[in-house]
């Protein structure tokens, strides 16, 4: 095999290997989860994109599969233990009306 179909691989690897993360990392059913995993992974990929030497892209993509073993144990146990959604997540939340199916607004306080 010739350097450029070995680093034709090795960067086929990669992306492929960012392209899973970033789709293991939207699985998380907690909003800050999912966006630290999201975040940990693109600043994990830019720390060492100018990174050239054969042996230690091959640890770092070793790593990154075990960081997406990793995640997908953790995404399968998040799923058990939903909360609500989070305003940032743009859900409607609030007690259900039985007019026409929609969101009454309640205050926590309960002095209204």
């Amino acid at each position: 095999m010739s350097v450029s179909a070995v680093s034709r691989d090795t960067a086929f690897q990669a992306r492929s290997l960012f392209r899973s993360l970033l789709r293991q990392s939207a699985q998380f059913s907690n909003y800050n989860f999912r966006e630290y995993a999201l975040r940990r992974t693109k600043d994990g990929f830019r720390e060492h994109q100018h990174e050239t030497e054969p042996r230690r892209v091959q640890e770092l993509i070793q790593d990154g599969l075990q960081n997406l073993r990793m995640m997908k144990r953790q995404t399968v146990i998040s799923q058990f233990y939903q909360l609500d959604k989070l305003v940032v997540e743009g859900q409607k939340t609030g007690k259900e009306s039985g007019q026409e199916g929609g969101i009454v607004r309640q205050k926590d306080t309960g002095w209204d």
